[in-house]
């Protein structure tokens, strides 16, 4: 039903645009969803008697009467539909049909009048008929008149006449008039003028939502915040209690959620966004919650942010560090981020760890961020190395040591990491064994019974590692042999 409603809401803005043919097109293809919605077919049928297609403006009607026939709305596109055809009988039954199940419906009403005045204008229009002479037997004994130049247009309809409302018609009519001035004037920029006659309709018709909400909008405009949102809660109060329209209500909901935003006081513009959203769904409210959610998140995280706590979480992650208790200590570096998320000294710590606990992807990802925080942070660039070689990927990791020399020409480590990884380019992997096997300590910890049951274990299943590296002395053994080239974790 979403996608039903979001293609309304989408034919509802193109017929406001008068882009009738894609108002037409939106309907349509609601109307393949849910073919047994009335307010399609109505909502096609002012589409199609918009672009002047009252054939297919009558038909939908009478869809929409048969799917809903105590429905009024539906009387009155039908009345309108006829009425474009000059078929001002069936329009003034269609009036009249409508009015007996909403009797004060100020649009029949209105219609029924001005197809009684198009019917008599029409009939003017044919010159004088005798009575009981057929109109085509009439017409044939008068002179023959050229063609038209132009198909004759339908006749304006004419305007009420007031003397002949009620006086509730009558306050309606007034209250209209003062809001198409209110209307015209707003679009000028003129929101002094458009305040007045937007008062002035609420004087003859304190029950229409619409106009609560057009001054909420002089004041929006205005920046009036204040006064917009007053505007808007006695809007929706009016709205509640003349069962108005659930968009109209959605729109006044949305309107106080733009205010707030407007205010930057976020909190509150979601909540509105959410009550309009539970009125009636559409892109651009959906598109305005997440908006202000992402800006309540960024918020929140801007509010976390303590240098000085994010200090207290960089010692407790030494400490751990330097107890080997490295998923204790990336906690901690973890919390440090957050509380300090611009020190690249952090991400660079936690790399640290990660590359202890094997997680290469998680400490490359932590360097690669230090390096973007601070570009001549020449830790960050040594660490990215030892890890690209511990990756067994030389070409990278002599790469990234190369960065680190342009930046300190004489940096021990660099140094060293450099000629490792050029050594590593010359060498078959053979002779990279045979080099590792010939270092005591290797030799040593090849000969451990548990290293070798461990190794064993973390081939046949490589998960196995992560819980081995929890202890700190086999997680060093582990990174010797990842330094000699005697294993490789990928």
């Amino acid at each position: 039903m979403d996608k039903v409603n979001e293609l309304k809401e989408k034919g509802n803005q193109a017929l406001s645009a008068e882009k009738f043919d894609d108002a037409v097109a939106a309907y349509t293809e609601a109307i393949a969803l849910d073919d047994q919605n009335h307010v399609l077919y109505s909502n096609r049928s002012a589409a199609f008697a918009k672009a002047g297609k009252f054939q297919e403006a009558l038909e939908d009607a009478e869809k929409t009467i048969q799917l809903n026939p105590t429905w009024p709305k539906g009387y009155s596109r039908k009345g309108a539909a006829a009425a474009g055809l000059n078929d001002f009988m069936k329009a003034f039954e269609a009036y009249n049909e409508g009015l007996k199940y909403d009797p004060t419906n100020a649009i029949l009403l209105q219609g029924r009048m001005e197809t009684t005045a198009s019917a008599l204008s029409f009939m003017q229009s044919q010159g004088d008929i005798p009575m009981d002479v057929d109109p085509q037997q009439a017409r044939s004994r008068r002179a023959p008149s050229p063609p038209p130049a132009k198909p004759a247009e339908p006749p304006k309809p004419a305007e009420p006449r007031v003397e002949d409302m009620t006086e509730e018609q009558k306050n309606k009519y007034f209250a209209r008039k003062e809001k198409e001035l209110g209307n015209a004037a707003y679009k000028k920029k003129d929101f002094e003028t458009a305040l007045k006659h937007y008062n002035a309709a609420i004087e003859h018709d304190p029950t229409d939502i619409t106009f609560y909400n057009n001054i909420a909008a002089v004041h929006f405009e205005r920046k009036e915040y204040e006064e917009c949102i007053k505007q808007c809660e006695k809007g929706i109060e009016v709205g509640r209690e003349s069962r108005a329209d659930f968009k109209l209500i959605a729109k006044s909901f949305a309107r106080i959620g733009n205010t707030y935003r407007k205010l930057e006081n976020y909190k509150q513009a979601k909540v509105f966004y959410e009550k309009a959203m539970s009125e009636h769904r559409t892109p651009e409210i959906k598109t305005s919650l997440s908006e202000v959610e992402a800006k309540i998140k960024e918020e929140e995280r801007m509010a976390y942010i303590n240098p000085e706590k994010a200090e207290e979480e960089k010692e407790q992650g030494n400490l751990f560090f330097k107890k080997g208790d490295y998923s204790t200590a990336v906690k901690h570096y973890t919390e440090a981020i957050k509380r300090n998320p611009d020190d690249p000294k952090l991400y660079s710590n936690r790399a640290a760890c990660y590359t202890k606990l094997a997680a290469f992807d998680l400490g490359l990802k932590d360097c690669d961020t230090c390096i973007k925080l601070d570009e001549k942070f020449i830790k960050g660039y040594i660490r990215k190395g030892k890890i690209l070689q511990g990756m067994q990927q030389q070409s990278k990791a002599q790469a990234a040591y190369q960065k680190a020399l342009e930046l300190d020409p004489n940096n021990a480590e660099a140094i060293e990491g450099y000629r490792q990884c050029s050594m590593n380019f010359q060498r078959n992997p053979q002779e990279v064994l045979k080099n590792a096997m010939s270092d005591p300590e290797i030799q040593q910890i090849l000969k451990d019974p548990a290293m070798r049951m461990i190794l064993e274990q973390m081939q046949n299943d490589p998960n196995a590692v992560k819980e081995h590296l929890q202890n700190p002395a086999i997680a060093d053994k582990i990174m010797k042999l990842l330094e000699s080239g005697i294993i490789q974790i990928h």
